[in-house]
C-alpha cells in the first residue's frame, strides 16, 4: 500500500455545555483540497475522530481554536505548569462559580488582574481573554473545556506545541482571524465572495463556524512546510502560556473575535 498523503485539520471549537455538536466544525484538507467539512460531533467525538485520523495518517497537523493555557502569573498562583495541568473538576468549578479573575457571568464583573497571555498581546490588538467565561465573545469556556482534549491527544501520541518537542502528529493553537485576514464573517455574501476569489469550495460559507474551520485548514495546509519545521520553543513564558501559531506573513487582524 502507498503512503497516505499528509492531512491538515482545523477545528472550530465550542465549550457549550449543551449543543456543542451542532456548532463544532472540523475541516480536513489534503494536498490543498478540502476533502471534508462537517459538524455533528461533540467534544469527545471530535477527539475520537482526530485520533482516528492520526492512526490512518500520522503525517497530521491539527489546529484547534482555543487557548491552550492561561497567563503565567495565574499558573504560578495555582501551582500549575500549563493549561494541560488544569484538572477537569477544577475547570468545571471555575466555570460554575466564576471566581476572580474569571468574569462574564451575571454578578461577576471583570477585575483588575492582568488578563492576557503574551502570545495574545503579540498577535492581536484586542483579543478576548481566557478569563472571560460569559457574555458576548467569551472564549474562556472553550479553553477550559478544551484542556482535556489536549491531554487525550498527548496520550495518543500527538505533540502539543509549544509544550512538546515538535513532531507529527502535531497540534497547534490557532486564531482564525489571523488565518482568514479581513472579511466580514457575519455576512454570508462576504464569506461566499471571499471563497470564490480564492477558488475554495462554496460550501464553506454555510456558517461562520464552517468558514473559520475551512479557511483555517486551507491556510494551514498552504504553510505545511512551515508547520512541519516548527522549532522547539525555548522561551519559558511561551512554554507555559502556550503560543498561537500563525504564518510568518500573517495579515493583521481586524476583529476581537477568534
Amino acid at each position: 500500500m502507498g503512503r497516505s498523503r499528509p492531512r491538515t485539520v482545523a477545528v472550530d471549537w465550542s465549550g457549550r455545555r449543551h449543543g456543542a455538536a451542532g456548532v463544532i466544525w472540523t475541516a480536513v484538507v489534503e494536498a490543498g483540497s478540502l476533502v471534508d467539512l462537517s459538524c455533528g460531533f461533540d467534544r469527545e467525538g471530535v477527539g475520537d475522530r482526530l485520533v482516528a485520523l492520526a492512526t490512518s495518517c500520522p503525517d497530521l497537523v491539527v489546529g484547534l481554536d482555543f487557548a491552550f493555557s492561561l497567563p503565567v502569573w495565574f499558573l504560578d498562583q495555582e501551582g500549575l505548569e500549563n493549561g494541560l495541568a488544569v484538572p477537569e473538576p477544577v475547570a468545571e468549578r471555575w466555570l460554575r462559580e466564576c471566581p476572580p479573575p474569571f468574569w462574564g457571568r451575571p454578578g461577576h464583573p471583570r477585575g483588575p488582574e492582568p488578563q492576557h497571555r503574551r502570545t495574545e498581546l503579540t498577535l492581536a490588538p484586542r483579543p478576548r481573554p481566557v478569563f472571560q467565561i460569559g457574555g458576548a465573545g467569551a472564549v474562556g469556556t472553550g479553553s477550559l473545556r478544551g484542556f482535556p482534549l489536549l491531554r487525550r491527544l498527548r496520550r495518543e501520541g500527538f505533540a502539543v506545541w509549544p509544550f512538546d518537542q515538535p513532531r507529527l502528529p502535531l497540534v497547534v493553537e490557532i486564531y482564525p482571524r489571523l488565518l482568514t485576514g479581513p472579511v466580514v464573517k457575519s455576512r454570508a455574501a462576504a464569506r461566499a465572495a471571499y471563497l470564490h476569489r480564492r477558488g475554495w469550495p462554496a460550501r464553506a460559507a454555510a456558517s461562520e463556524d464552517a468558514f473559520d474551520a475551512a479557511v483555517s485548514a486551507l491556510t494551514m495546509d498552504a504553510h505545511r512546510e512551515e508547520l512541519s519545521t516548527l522549532p522547539a520553543e525555548d522561551d519559558p513564558v511561551f512554554r507555559r502560556e502556550g503560543r498561537i501559531w500563525s504564518p510568518a506573513a500573517a495579515p493583521p487582524p481586524n476583529s476581537e473575535r477568534r
